[in-house]
């Protein structure tokens, strides 16, 4: 049975989606809890996520009321137990939008902490305002980040920068983050969405069979390549968009 559809635009939904051809934003939209991840937030991107991986686009994940995502529903974490915790009810749909097809563009304002953060280090490229504060102050709450975090963060930052962030569990600003290279742009905050639709605008102007590609052999472990990269060439060149552009790139060559 295929996944329901998430409904365009919904202002009352967790995620509060808009479709376009190319490209799918979705808004984190519990403004009144600082848009905490609840299990129903975890719900919708899932249903998310089945319909990009049926038919893939970029995703501009972003936060209603000026945060990207506060962290998880405290509320809801306090109760969880061991069996819980083993269900890896965040950490597996983070890693589901982190394997979606298509980039994913995180546009961060406000606070980004704990879970939040780990839904922003699942995406493959992070722009932030001046506003931002992105940590993950779990062992203050008597837990791990376990959503990501303890993988992801050092494939970003480097092994030391990673260890010192996740065992003090300190929030760092938006211009630290762009030092140590979590973020890549800043924006004002009227400019970011328009910013994170250039980005995506440059990828959908690209052959999106090589984008898929790309992203794949980026993520695959260092032992798989150069075989993986060798194989999506070699699929690629047997594809006839990539006579036609390179055929369109030689004629211009000429004039």
């Amino acid at each position: 049975m295929s996944a329901r559809p998430l409904p365009e635009g919904d202002r009352d939904a967790v995620l509060r989606i808009e479709r376009q051809d190319d490209r799918v934003v979705a808004t984190l939209n519990r403004p009144e809890r600082r848009n905490a991840i609840d299990q129903a937030t975890i719900d919708a991107l899932h249903l998310l996520c089945a319909e990009l991986e049926a038919i893939p686009r970029i995703l501009i994940l972003s936060g209603a009321g000026g945060v990207f995502a506060s962290g998880a529903d405290i509320a809801e974490l306090r109760d969880r137990r061991a069996d819980d915790a083993r269900r890896g009810i965040n950490a597996n749909a983070f890693i589901r939008i982190a394997e979606l097809p298509m980039p994913v563009i995180a546009a961060l304002d406000g606070y980004a902490l704990g879970g939040g953060a780990e839904l922003a280090y699942a995406a493959d490229i992070r722009i932030a305002t001046p506003r931002l504060r992105i940590g993950n102050p779990e062992t203050g709450l008597g837990i791990i980040a376990a959503a990501g975090a303890s993988w992801r963060l050092k494939e970003i930052v480097g092994d030391a920068r990673a260890a010192e962030l996740l065992l003090t569990g300190r929030a760092i600003d938006a211009e630290e983050a762009r030092e140590i290279g979590l973020v890549s742009e800043l924006h004002p905050v009227d400019e970011l969405l328009p910013a994170a639709h250039a980005i995506a605008d440059r990828i959908a102007r690209n052959d999106p069979a090589a984008t898929i590609a790309t992203k794949r052999v980026f993520r695959a472990p260092r032992e798989a390549h150069p075989a993986v990269d060798l194989d999506a060439q070699a699929e690629l060149f047997e594809s006839p968009e990539k006579h036609r552009r390179m055929t369109e790139f030689l004629e211009r060559k000429k004039r």
